[in-house]
């Protein structure tokens, strides 16, 4: 069975740390710029960085309407940190002009953990995923505030005042998280999105 091909949204962020995830578990792994190159992959990640430039550089390599369909068509996508932002139907704290690809009925705040002197690191446990807690870390990350039905929570920060707080979700071939797994090493939320990937194919 050949690898699944995996693209990382290349206009902003960690992505050759989500390039090497994504290898390490098992995918073919690329960049997606163009258009040509998103018509291509079986699945996407939408890595951290920063959710407005992300948006605004979506629209200046006419990626917005492209993505749009392949979320709507029921492509797997993966979005950490900002990319869980630009996969939420609604955005707490953005910016006006801010527009993301809305696939999960949820409400994100942005930067809800407070500013990057603010990031943290913590154990969170991902229904779906073996192991044992993620070592999680937290960069100006958001949190959900709000999941609709169809919406399955899949981890909570369990300890300190960030209590409860929702940070992994999915929905159908959607998922997102709060916290970059790309940035520790495991690679188990990676192989899991790949498994996602190989299922939908």
């Amino acid at each position: 069975m050949t690898a699944p091909l995996i693209g990382v949204l290349a206009l902003q962020g960690d992505v050759r740390e989500h390039a090497d995830a994504l290898a390490a578990a098992g995918a073919d792994a690329r960049p997606v710029r163009r258009r040509e190159e998103l018509d291509a992959v079986d699945g996407l990640v939408i890595p951290g960085g920063e959710s407005t430039t992300i948006s605004k550089l979506a629209d200046i390599f006419e990626l917005r309407e492209p993505i749009d369909k392949r979320v709507a068509g029921g492509m797997p996508v993966y979005g950490s940190c900002a990319g869980m932002i630009m996969l939420a139907g609604e955005v707490l704290d953005g910016r006006p002009d801010q527009r993301g690809f809305a696939g999960i009925d949820m409400t994100v705040r942005r930067n809800a953990f407070g500013r990057q002197v603010d990031s943290f690191e913590a154990p969170v446990e991902v229904t779906g995923v073996g192991g044992g807690p993620f070592h999680a870390v937290f960069i100006r990350a958001p949190w959900v505030e709000r999941v609709g039905a169809g919406v399955e929570v899949l981890g909570t920060v369990t300890e300190g005042p960030a209590a409860g707080r929702i940070v992994a979700v999915r929905q159908g071939n959607l998922l997102a998280t709060s916290f970059h797994p790309e940035l520790t090493g495991d690679r188990r939320l990676h192989a899991y999105f790949v498994n996602l990937v190989r299922a939908a194919r």
